[in-house]
């Protein structure tokens, strides 16, 4: 398009494009970008052009505050699990995964319920995404794509464990869908390295075992809503009396249960 004798390059997909044509413009520099939504079209400019990248995927611009970085991202995040959600579907459901875990020594409560509980694990992915969309998106807590109030920064980390649950299951009970997945977005690989890179996440919470995860396998709480199973047993509530002591319980069973109550 022409304005004034000067060429005008319109960003835009049109009714009709097909899927090879899509983007197929210049990129642009951050500082090029007029929009209240330049982060999210920088990020996304990145993951496009080599998703691979990841170093410069997660590379912080000169000026751009931290949060909003960190918020913009994670929006990314949950934008491309609901793929793996739908990837998922035919084979997560409440016959095969009637509990969300990740391997035998990790069962989640699921949070957005009035008192925490076990969702079957498709339906905690589902809740997972959801409420994450509904804080991301919430007028109360982020009315602002470009600064962040400080009284909501702390809701990104807990968002992020929560949401971080959903490659741990992925992983250790749908390795293949996992994979195929992994394979052409690395996903869970760059939300590995952006956690460790802006300390969101603690280093022994990242169980799935990518190249530098070895060895995280911990019964430690994330303090995010999870009950540690111990020898595939059935871990009973502190409160429940039968024939056996505590003392014998103690020695059967370990619960350790954490339940972040906050928003």
């Amino acid at each position: 398009m022409e304005s004034g004798g000067s060429e005008v390059l319109l960003r835009r997909l049109n009714p009709g494009s097909k899927y090879q044509d899509f983007y197929n413009w210049p990129d642009e520099e951050l500082d090029e970008m007029e929009s209240t939504l330049a982060i999210q079209q920088y990020i996304t400019q990145k993951i496009r052009k080599d998703f691979m990248d990841i170093e410069t995927i997660l590379e912080l611009p000169h000026k751009v505050d931290v949060n909003v970085w960190n918020y913009e991202h994670l929006r990314q995040f949950c934008n491309q699990l609901n793929e793996l959600c739908v990837m998922l579907q035919p084979v997560c459901n409440a016959d095969t995964c009637s509990q969300m875990t990740a391997t035998a020594s990790w069962i989640f409560l699921c949070a957005v319920h009035k008192e925490p509980k076990e969702c079957c694990a498709i339906d905690y992915i589902r809740h997972t995404l959801d409420g994450a969309s509904s804080i991301l998106n919430s007028n109360k807590y982020f009315p602002s794509r470009v600064n962040i109030k400080d009284s909501s920064v702390g809701k990104l980390p807990s968002t992020c464990r929560r949401v971080y649950r959903i490659f741990s299951h992925a992983y250790f009970h749908h390795k293949t869908i996992y994979d195929d997945f992994e394979s052409r977005t690395m996903l869970c690989h760059r939300f590995d390295r952006w956690v460790k890179k802006f300390d969101l996440i603690t280093q022994d919470l990242l169980i799935v075992p990518l190249d530098d995860n070895s060895d995280n396998h911990s019964d430690n709480s994330d303090g995010d809503g999870y009950a540690t199973l111990i020898n595939n047993s059935v871990i009973e509530s502190p409160n429940t009396k039968d024939e056996e002591g505590e003392e014998e319980k103690r020695k059967k069973y370990r619960l350790r249960l954490c339940v972040d109550t906050t928003a």
